[in-house]
């Protein structure tokens, strides 16, 4: 995986520089939530929810700031429900160019959902990828 410098990084710099473009939904000690770009947009009160800490993606963020993250993204995801009316919320996030990652910094999209929308749903086919050996116990040797 491509690691990026902080400096470079559009998060951090977001993070760092409290930039005033940024519409904030919540900032804590180790996590932030904020507004995407509005193109960016897949639904009225789409949120990112960004470690404070520069970690690239999913696999190499520190366990405190993944806990921080998820927690947020939780509490960003009840606050849909109970201030937009949301029936339902997707957490998004990809690990890796090849997963569909844009910006490398571990970010979640928190994306509210309602009966009408019909619009994010479970990849519809299957990689079409062959591992040699079987796959779950391939992963299960990692644990041992």
């Amino acid at each position: 995986m491509t690691t990026v410098d902080p400096d470079d990084c559009v998060f951090c710099r977001i993070i760092a520089t409290d930039d005033a473009d940024t519409v904030w939904i919540e900032r804590e000690p180790d996590a932030v939530a904020f507004r995407p770009l509005p193109e960016s947009e897949l639904a009225p009160g789409h949120t990112l929810v960004v470690p404070r800490e520069h970690a690239t993606a999913l696999l190499d963020v520190a366990p405190d700031a993944l806990r921080a993250t998820a927690l947020l993204a939780q509490r960003v995801g009840r606050a849909m429900r109970a201030a937009l009316g949301a029936t339902g919320v997707v957490v998004l996030s990809a690990t890796g160019a090849d997963a569909g990652q844009s910006v490398p910094h571990l970010h979640l999209h928190v994306v509210p959902c309602w009966p009408d929308d019909g619009v994010l749903r479970w990849p519809e086919q299957r990689s079409a990828h062959v591992v040699d050996g079987d796959p779950s116990a391939l992963l299960a040797e990692m644990f041992e």
